[in-house]
């Protein structure tokens, strides 16, 4: 395991993975040999004789790639407006991976519009043009806007504290902006850039003001670095948890039921079930009781806990039932508050350790739902520890042992860490806060585990740690987080009874450490690229009768695997071997298993595995026993040796 570092948002229902296609910058944390997941591309590039690794770093960690994707935005919108006169230009920032510009123009952009703007790029950049700031007067910036007829920067105008600047691009063109750009379009690399899509965009992210279209582009130092960029791309459509969802018949979401809202098929389920199990076996070993609460309650609970007040836009609208009115949780924390109120607690019973998977409900817009990664109902593996201020230290080492075991055990090795801390707007005493953050240190370096300080970026209820996994092609998601909450226990009048005798408010910890399971399953299965550990497979052997004199065989041979606990399947299809090979393969079946004449006479199976290819004429009994173990360890494959020579 490896440790690294960045910041997120904790408990999100998040879409996107930190970098769009790309891969943290190259030295941001350590190798871990051997913890690539399965079917990682690998980013090379031939240089003679040798292969070099292209690395891509993000906008906001090259102060290079910085300049170039905001002057590229520059470039863009003057491109724009030479061939559309009666396009208005709004903003245009970086991205992590690129750049964008928001247009309003009175025909929509077709693909053949984006190559004549990319060709128009080309013309500005060869012009060599300076880059140039100047500051002007609020007055001097008004006369500018409103002699080109631009509202929208009118308005941007408006929100501007002086001094206001502005970047002009040659004698033709100039934007409102406080930089940094490059100094002239000559530094601007004509085959090191592309323009990828048109999407829309309300202005002001409101949708009852205008709508917009959004160019998005990409811009990097090298043409080398441009293909590996795109290639990195392909690769993250392939890896497309709503293709592979698909394709591998594991869920899928009904327009008919709703946005947002996700059928798990039975493949799928089968999987998840084993997620749920294999988190519940190790919470019970790690000194965890499970609880489980309602999905809706009383809409006072939600006064008391603040979430009507702070997160009232992201909760379903209440139900009237019974003269009373009830509302959809969007999160579990106060039903676990409650189950602690229920009875008075001493300090002998701290610290208390609770997990649920507990499904809650939130309102997203239209626009921001994707796949698994973004939905309006989800299942998130909350847990909450009451402890004592003394014992935060240890609960949060025990808590980031807990999350290196579970995540490991689907692969995810390198993570980024971040620790944040007291912001302004906050409550509870500093002497507690203090402490607490102490605390989160304090565990953070015994795990030995690096991590980056995000001042006052922690909640106004407490600090937090967020930890971030990598996946098999460099891109980092937000996944995991702990949050030490002085505001809830203080809502609800929790209390202890001391040592002394004395009533006391206990320490509540908040941890995730799926974030959601439907957001882990897509990331999990993006990671794989669908091709599933075996131990983890939803039909993890298929039986391939050659012939229907050896079906009798095949059908014992099926009920020995399921009595084992393999889950397997026989091809009725009929089709020819060949046919009922690519079959298997198309669908990922980790283990196909040929049975002719020759294996139903022998009492054996000729296997092919995924990971480990042609294995050869296996006995039962060999393929029951290396089945039943690597379930049993939760192993990637058979670990049979192959009959291929090497």
């Amino acid at each position: 395991m490896t440790a690294s570092r960045s910041a997120d948002p904790a408990l999100s229902n998040g879409a996107a993975p930190t970098s769009t296609g790309t891969a943290p910058v190259e030295g941001s944390k350590a190798a871990v040999p051997g913890a690539a997941a399965p079917g990682a591309p690998a980013p090379l590039v031939a240089s003679g004789e040798a292969t070099v690794a292209i690395s891509l770093p993000k906008t906001s960690e090259s102060p290079q790639l910085l300049r170039i994707r905001h002057s590229m935005s520059h470039v863009l919108a003057m491109a724009v407006q030479k061939l559309f006169p009666k396009a208005q230009v709004t903003i245009g920032p970086w991205t992590e991976s690129g750049f964008y510009y928001d247009f309003d123009n009175p025909e929509p952009f077709t693909e053949a519009d984006l190559k004549a703007i990319k060709k128009e790029m080309g013309k500005i950049i060869g012009r060599r043009l300076p880059l140039q700031r100047l500051e002007v007067s609020r007055a001097e910036a008004e006369a500018r806007i409103s002699a080109q007829n631009e509202p929208y920067k009118l308005e941007i105008l408006a929100g501007i504290q002086e001094p206001i600047s502005l970047y002009t691009l040659g004698d033709d063109w100039w934007d409102l902006c406080a930089g940094p750009h490059v100094a002239n379009t000559s530094d601007l690399n004509p085959k090191a850039f592309e323009l990828e899509s048109v999407a829309g965009a309300y202005w002001r992210g409101d949708e009852k003001r205008a709508q917009l279209q959004r160019i998005y582009g990409t811009a990097w130092e090298t043409a080398e670095q441009l293909a590996e960029y795109k290639r990195r791309k392909e690769e993250a459509l392939r890896r497309d948890h709503r293709r592979l969802g698909t394709d591998l018949n594991l869920f899928s979401i009904e327009d008919e039921a709703g946005a947002g809202l996700v059928f798990w098929h039975p493949r799928g389920a089968r999987m998840r079930l084993l997620i749920e199990d294999f988190w519940r076996s190790a919470h019970f070993a790690d000194g965890y009781e499970l609880l489980y609460t309602p999905h809706v309650a009383d809409i006072s609970l939600w006064k008391t806990s603040g979430h009507l007040d702070f997160y009232a836009e992201s909760m379903f609208g209440p139900m009237q039932v019974d003269e009373r009115q009830y509302q959809l949780k969007p999160m579990n924390c106060p039903f676990h508050v409650l189950t602690y109120a229920s009875t008075l607690r001493s300090y002998r019973e701290l610290p208390i350790r609770w997990a649920e998977l507990g499904t809650v409900y939130r309102y997203e817009r239209p626009g921001v739902m994707h796949g698994l990664m973004r939905v309006r109902g989800f299942t998130q593996d909350d847990a909450h520890v009451f402890c004592l201020p003394e014992q935060i230290g240890d609960e949060i080492l025990r808590i980031l042992d807990l999350t290196e075991t579970i995540l490991s055990t689907f692969d995810f090795k390198t993570y980024e860490i971040n620790l944040s801390t007291r912001p302004e707007k906050s409550i509870g005493d500093d002497a507690v806060w203090d402490l607490a953050t102490h605390g989160l240190i304090e565990a953070l370096d015994r795990k030995g585990w690096a991590y980056k300080v995000d001042e006052g970026g922690g909640a106004f209820y407490g600090p937090k740690i967020d930890l971030k996994i990598e996946d098999a092609i460099g891109r980092m998601w937000q996944c995991s987080t702990i949050q030490l909450d002085f505001n809830l226990p203080e809502r609800f009048n929790l209390e202890y009874v001391a040592a002394d005798g004395s009533r006391q408010r206990p320490i509540m910890i908040h941890r995730a450490i799926f974030g959601s399971l439907e957001r882990f399953f897509g990331i999990m299965t993006e990671n794989y690229a669908g091709d599933f550990p075996f131990w983890l497979a939803a039909e993890q052997v298929r039986l391939l009768p050659v012939t229907d004199e050896v079906r009798p065989y095949a059908e014992g041979l099926l009920a020995q695997l399921k009595a084992a606990g393999v889950r397997a399947a026989i091809d009725h299809s009929g089709d020819r071997l060949g046919k009922l090979i690519r079959n298997g393969e198309q669908q990922k079946i980790p283990v196909l298993a040929v049975i002719g004449a020759q294996e139903a006479e022998n009492g054996s199976v000729s296997l092919r595995s995924r990971r480990d290819g042609d294995l050869g004429a296996v006995a039962i009994e060999t393929l029951l026993a290396a089945a039943t173990q690597a379930n049993r360890e939760r192993a990637p494959g058979l670990g049979l040796a192959s009959s291929q020579p090497a």
